[in-house]
């Protein structure tokens, strides 16, 4: 097995129109300026990295895109340096396309529904107040490290019936997918190979032992032939919800408390009105957008007047279309109260993320939760915000301190 720790070095950016890479460090430490680049120079860029890559820079060029099953499949959802079979059921529905889309995501949506995310937000509370109660004392913490990245591990953990302490395990696989990945195929593998005999585990003792989670809730589904979903279909779902559900939300939230330690009058904003949390939570998905999908041309087309070709990958930016001034008027700033907000944080078109109302729920609750019982926090000047690479963007270190200075 190869070394997981060490992602093949790329050659360092020097023409980002022509030559972007999404893992380069600039990219993955302040990804703005390149984007305000990118889109003055063309609404589609393209580079010869990850054997061929467009990039759409706009708004409209990344919806255009996103609606149009015919000429780009979802098929592979994540920008890489090679190009592996893709397996069937990899996972239903974001790499389904028409027509086993529209059936495979039809059986996600009843267990994220606002009701059922009603249910699930007491637990949500009392996973902030733990997580809180373990550094509240302190005076200071990583809050990526001890809370951010712990609340969606163990909602959906809840979730699906499996252990919240089984969390170290899911974050390792996050990190090998998402990241370490992209240069390094065999990687992608044993994330997989580990993630499989998890969850076969766990579908196997709900054979015997059903329960009132969701793993027992998709092995009791049905197909649109009124069959049984097979237990690839189950694994791959289940393999989705786990990398969908998990390292997207804990960047929204890490990335909006990031926001607020740096912009006090922001938090104390917030903090005296707390009705301003639901338009704030939208812009900080706006402004912050954790994701970037994939998309694989598969029909010679044209999106804005630029050509695209078979036989490349499309990096569909959200984040950077949630920036593009043309759809949002002072694109670059965070606007508590905007009132206009059609972002696109979520996805566009017929792959908009299954659970979204899991991740406004769980941001309201994580920065309310904290603002109630950290209401004065700064970032720490003797620590380094370190952000994520790749697919998903989001604090991965948040040093902060608390209490008067």
């Amino acid at each position: 097995m190869s070394d997981v720790s060490q992602p093949t070095a790329h050659p360092p950016v020097t023409d980002w129109v022509h030559d972007f890479d999404h893992t380069d460090p600039r990219w993955t430490a302040d990804p703005f300026p390149i984007w305000d680049q990118m889109r003055k120079a063309s609404p589609v860029v393209h580079t010869d990295r990850f054997l061929g890559c467009y990039m759409p820079t706009t708004y409209e060029a990344v919806r255009q895109i996103a609606h149009d099953t015919e000429h780009f499949s979802s098929r592979r959802v994540i920008v890489r340096d090679e190009r592996p079979e893709v397996a069937k059921n990899a996972a239903p529905p974001i790499t389904s396309d028409p027509p086993e889309h529209k059936p495979a995501k039809q059986l996600l949506l009843p267990p994220f529904t606002p009701d059922a995310m009603k249910k699930l937000e007491p637990r949500v509370r009392a996973i902030c107040n733990e997580l809180i109660d373990g550094f509240i004392k302190d005076g200071k913490v990583d809050a990526a490290a001890r809370y951010t990245k712990h609340i969606p591990v163990r909602a959906i953990a809840h979730m699906l019936g499996i252990p919240e302490s089984d969390g170290d395990l899911f974050i390792k696989w996050i990190h090998m997918i998402l990241e370490l990945s992209i240069k390094n195929e065999a990687v992608l593998g044993q994330a997989v190979q580990e993630m499989t005999a998890y969850f076969t585990g766990h579908i196997e003792a709900r054979k015997k032992n059903p329960g009132d989670d969701l793993i027992s809730y998709l092995m009791n589904a049905r197909d649109k032939n009124g069959q049984p979903l097979e237990d690839s279909h189950v694994l791959g779902s289940l393999r989705l919800l786990l990398i969908a559900g998990i390292d997207t939300t804990w960047s929204a939230i890490g990335a909006s408390l990031w926001h607020l330690a740096r912009t006090p009058s922001d938090r104390d904003r917030l903090i005296a009105d707390p009705s301003l949390m639901p338009t704030a939570i939208e812009e900080f998905l706006r402004a912050y957008s954790p994701v970037t999908m994939a998309r694989e041309v598969v029909k010679e087309t044209t999106i804005e007047g630029c050509p695209v070709k078979p036989g490349n990958m499309v990096l569909l930016s959200f984040p950077s279309a949630n920036r593009d001034s043309a759809m949002f008027p002072d694109a670059d700033k965070v606007v508590l109260d905007r009132k206009e907000n059609r972002h696109s944080a979520f996805g566009l078109g017929i792959h908009r993320c299954v659970g979204s109302n899991l991740a406004r729920m769980e941001m309201q609750v994580a920065i309310e939760e904290w603002l109630k019982r950290i209401p004065d926090f700064r970032l720490d000047p003797a620590g380094t915000v370190t952000w994520s690479q790749g697919t998903v963007r989001g604090p991965r270190q948040l040093p902060i301190l608390f209490g008067k200075a």
